[in-house]
């Protein structure tokens, strides 16, 4: 076997990511992740071909009727909720209120905000759904015990933030790249 071979360049160099100087171990980990990520991706896009929605759609409509028994719904606490942008939020939003599944109305004290609020046919949707949600939901997440679960819920924010930064550096550090003129 040739000698450059034998080892991969390394992908990370947090001493916390590798196991005995390489990252064999945290690359399965991202490749397992990829692949989880992409059928919760496909399992939330089959729940909203389900209810006759796109799979933003579906995602916004849910967290909206989940946020709503918390308090006021704006288009910016939906984005935050989701890492998505107010922007995209508020054009996905005014779909489902094209489409009588949400309520859009002014906030008190603040004419520029509004709330947001399901309506009886997006809440009749998500109900339809449920019953396949759960099924799909129990045998999705099954794997977990109850403490590797509360262990995820409290991963997955911090790995959602710092993702953020990655991709943010990984833009900062290509740009230059994306600008270069290409033989």
């Amino acid at each position: 076997m040739n000698a450059s071979h034998n080892h991969a360049p390394l992908t990370v160099t947090r001493p916390e990511l590798l196991v005995d100087g390489k990252d064999d171990t945290f690359r399965a980990m991202v490749h397992a992740a990829l692949a989880f990520s992409a059928r919760l991706q496909a399992i939330r896009d089959g729940y909203a071909r389900f209810v006759g929605l796109t799979g933003p759609q579906y995602t916004i409509l849910v967290s909206i009727q989940h946020l709503q028994y918390i308090g006021d719904v704006g288009v910016k606490l939906v984005a935050d909720h989701l890492s998505l942008s107010g922007t995209f939020v508020t054009t996905e939003t005014n779909k489902l209120v094209r489409s009588k599944l949400v309520a859009k109305t002014k906030a008190e004290g603040d004419g520029r905000r509004v709330n947001l609020t399901t309506l009886p046919a997006g809440d009749a949707l998500l109900t339809k759904l449920s019953a396949v949600q759960q099924q799909v939901n129990n045998a999705h997440f099954g794997s977990l015990s109850a403490d590797e679960f509360v262990c995820l819920c409290k991963i997955m924010p911090d790995l959602v933030a710092s993702s953020e930064l990655g991709l943010s550096l990984l833009r900062h550090l290509t740009a230059a790249r994306d600008f270069a003129p290409t033989a």
